[in-house]
């Protein structure tokens, strides 16, 4: 997606801007370490997220939705492409800008278990950001601990326990009250249910939802399946194999999918009705390999709609209006 479609979807201020963002990792083989290729993790990804919203990043594992949440904030450094966070490039900060930027970008991870450090208890851990940061002396950061555990539904006494006394759902809360330690406009949400028992999910998802109404934040949501991000995201890009294939408000990638793999993801949530039935779209086949990549549309191999052109020409994402891209030869004009 080029840089006119992403000014063409805001409508507000954009807070954060990603333009054909590629990260590769080496590929290394033999006893000496010989390069033997790069891993195509992300591949020229592009999206804008305006502020207030939250954009759900979906797709398979190993499409690179992780890869490029790491890469925004740069915890992964990116190969090329552009990041633009309110209105500074970050690409062109060195590693002391950096630093000061991440104030304003946070991190919710996907395991709440190995994500917490287990020698420091819940006061340390949520008051290490201000501690790093050098914000707010001893007295005043015990205060605004106790007061980030309170918003995320956390009792006080809490502070002085450890990460292994809680449950999963619980843990959960203490790296969100962490995120919001220091005040961000932008978190990325890392899968941040995927690990947590169904009847926790919705609860989690909740607290963020309000979070975002009281704090004003920005999230970028990253999800396996679309279930996860239905009720919570504003806009969805779907992607596969290190490009989106798909994006468009949340409410028009569920009713209205244009491309053959979101249709299938879409197929894929379960109806809580059991009388009701619907038709399921199998995929027949692997997830083809990062490492390369087949030609053309990179989903071919798998879709049963492919045509010649499909296999030999790239699909690029394109506008359909009304804030709808998608990248597939089939709804070419």
């Amino acid at each position: 997606m080029s840089a006119s479609h992403v000014k063409e979807q805001s409508n507000s201020e954009v807070l954060l801007e990603v333009r054909n963002l590629k990260t590769y990792f080496p590929l290394k083989r033999g006893l000496l370490g010989k390069q033997k290729g790069f891993v195509k993790a992300v591949d020229g990804v592009s999206f804008s997220v305006k502020r207030g919203e939250t954009l759900g990043l979906v797709g398979e594992s190993g499409c690179g939705k992780t890869t490029t949440g790491k890469s925004i904030l740069r915890l992964i450094e990116p190969t090329a492409g552009e990041v633009i966070f309110d209105g500074q490039d970050l690409m062109a900060l060195n590693e002391q800008g950096m630093r000061k930027m991440r104030r304003e970008m946070q991190l919710i991870y996907q395991d709440p278990y190995s994500s917490l450090n287990p020698r420091l208890t819940v006061g340390e851990i949520v008051g290490e950001p201000l501690l790093v940061h050098r914000i707010l002396d001893r007295q005043a950061r015990g205060k605004r601990v106790r007061e980030l555990l309170d918003v995320v539904g956390l009792s006080q006494e809490h502070v002085y326990r450890y990460p292994h006394e809680f449950s999963g759902g619980q843990r959960q809360r203490i790296g969100i009250a962490r995120a919001l330690a220091l005040n961000p406009k932008l978190i990325v949400c890392d899968e941040p249910v995927s690990a947590l028992d169904v009847s926790i999910q919705s609860q989690i998802l909740n607290l963020l939802a309000d979070l975002q109404e009281e704090f004003q934040l920005t999230y970028v949501f990253i999800a396996h399946g679309l279930a996860a991000v239905k009720h919570i995201s504003d806009r969805v890009a779907v992607m596969y194999l290190g490009k989106v294939v798909e994006l468009a408000e949340s409410k028009v990638i569920y009713d209205s999918p244009l491309h053959p793999y979101t249709q299938a993801l879409i197929s894929a949530i379960p109806v809580p009705n059991p009388r009701s039935r619907k038709e399921r779209i199998l995929l027949e086949g692997d997830v083809p390999s990062p490492v390369n990549p087949p030609t053309g549309c990179r989903f071919h191999t798998r879709c049963s709609r492919c045509f010649d052109r499909c296999r030999t020409e790239e699909p690029r994402l394109a506008s359909k209006g009304g804030g709808h891209f998608v990248a597939c030869h089939l709804h070419d004009d």
